[in-house]
């Protein structure tokens, strides 16, 4: 992952030695003016370009084992602060997530957090978050250090691969090296714990409190005091419980090394076996014409330079992993691979189509830069009906809001477009899950839809079988 000075920088090295031998005997032994002399200068000027190559490289090199975590769904007011020196600004979809950053909610914003494992961390208004530590032990296990500076965090840790994760709030910390399901609500003067699941020791100056599955742990400020009580509802648990069942149900059967959009993937499109190419991926409403770089933004990281940030609601693996190809009969389609390392800029490969524009990081400043549907959304709202057509792969659709994506996108393929009617995505006030429920998307075309999400739709979608790592 070499950008900037360092990567022009090993381009032209590389440019060198792929030259044939005898070619770069010409030029390093064989200057046309001034012979043995500029020899020996020019084999010199080699050696100082490769030390000035590794020392300018040497952040780039650190920065391909750094971690990255998902800003997974932006609703209402969402703020994000990425530590490059200009404070807060508008948080989107698909936001890479660094160490040293900071998420805040406002009056009516709500955001989610997936970490690699397939962990999730969702914020209500009001909140505000530091991501103190995003690193890797020397044995490879993911370490999270989390501060909650105020508000409300709901975290549902997978604790798979032995990965460790830590909140701290207020005066108080919880450290998981286990699967654990619980809110902490903090303020200036009290927080309080609840756990769904799990169990939980929570450090405190008063001594550890030890926290079992529906229970309630208080911590007054003023005294160093808590106390334990029995779980008591709270507003935002149906939007939590709603959010959780939906990555339960669309996360299942992953056999990639990264749960982070995954659930994304399955629920937004399918997989199927494309002959001369393997397993591939393709997001539903997509059309043969459909470009997946024509919609996002990019956005600069303080030693990661400019990273690509689809406007998509899955855009998340296709875009740091394998390769987009572009098929013959299918259009593009993405190949998944390539885990090793995640890519600032996404990979294409094959014959590309007519008129086909590659993503290119911009230079310049830090600034933000948005292109097509890319970039924060100015009103953010569901409507209570779409119209479905291809090329929209998934735009405009929220999660969970349409029970029956596959059917919907073998109609839209027929006849070009579906008007269906949506559910309510994931919210506090709804009194129903946003997906699975009876109100869950219906077509105004014969094809209906179904009451509840179909079991076997991942299955069917070729979710199940996810193709063998490249």
């Amino acid at each position: 992952m070499l950008t900037g000075a360092s990567g022009g920088c090993w381009q032209a090295m590389a440019s060198f030695l792929q030259l044939p031998v005898q070619n770069r005997d010409l030029i390093a032994w064989k200057g046309p003016l001034l012979g043995a002399a500029m020899s020996k200068s020019r084999l010199g000027l080699v050696i100082l370009t490769v030390l000035a190559c590794a020392l300018l490289a040497l952040p780039a090199l650190a920065d391909s084992q750094a971690r990255i975590v998902r800003l997974s769904d932006v609703q209402g007011s969402v703020q994000i602060d990425k530590n490059t020196g200009m404070g807060f600004e508008s948080a989107f979809l698909n936001l890479p997530v660094t160490q040293g950053t900071q998420l805040r909610t406002r009056d009516n914003g709500r955001a989610e957090v997936e970490f690699e494992d397939g962990s999730t961390m969702r914020l209500t208004p009001n909140s505000l978050v530091q991501f103190s530590t995003l690193g890797l032990s020397d044995d490879g296990t993911r370490v999270s250090v989390i501060n909650l500076v105020d508000g409300m965090a709901y975290v549902n840790w997978l604790g798979k691969k032995g990965d460790k994760f830590t909140l701290n709030f207020a005066h108080e910390k919880i450290a998981l090296d286990r699967s654990a399901h619980f809110r902490v609500d903090t303020a200036t003067n009290v927080s309080q714990v609840g756990v769904f699941n799990g169990d939980l020791e929570i450090e405190s100056p008063s001594g550890n409190v030890a926290l079992n599955k529906k229970k309630m742990a208080t911590f007054e400020a003023s005294d160093d005091k808590s106390t334990v009580a029995n779980l008591e509802p709270n507003a935002y648990d149906d939007w939590d419980k709603q959010a959780v069942a939906y990555h339960d149900q669309y996360a299942k059967n992953n056999s990639s090394p990264y749960g982070y959009g995954y659930s994304d993937l399955n629920y937004y499109g399918g997989y199927q076996n494309v002959p001369g190419y393997g397993m591939m991926w393709q997001p539903y409403f997509a059309g043969v014409g459909w470009d997946p770089f024509m919609d996002g933004a990019w956005s600069f990281y303080p030693g990661f330079g400019y990273m690509f940030v689809s406007a998509y609601p899955w855009g998340w693996m296709p875009y740091l992993y394998g390769n987009w190809l572009f098929v013959p009969g299918f259009g593009w389609m993405w190949q998944p691979g390539y885990w090793n390392t995640w890519g600032t800029v996404p990979r294409f490969a094959g014959t590309l189509p007519a008129h086909f524009t590659a993503p290119v990081a911009p230079k310049g400043n830090a600034s933000t830069v948005v292109f097509g549907k890319g970039g924060p959304v100015a009103h953010p709202s569901t409507p209570s009906h779409v119209v479905l057509r291809n090329g929209s792969a998934g735009m405009g659709i929220a999660r969970g809001s349409l029970s029956n994506m596959h059917q919907l996108n073998h109609q839209v393929a027929r006849s070009g477009s579906a008007e269906v009617h949506t559910a309510p995505p994931f919210a506090a006030s709804s009194s129903r899950s946003g997906f699975g429920g009876n109100s869950g998307g219906h077509s105004s075309a014969s094809a209906g839809a179904p009451s509840s999400v179909s079991a076997g739709h991942a299955a069917s979608a070729g979710g199940g079988g996810h193709p063998a790592h490249h």
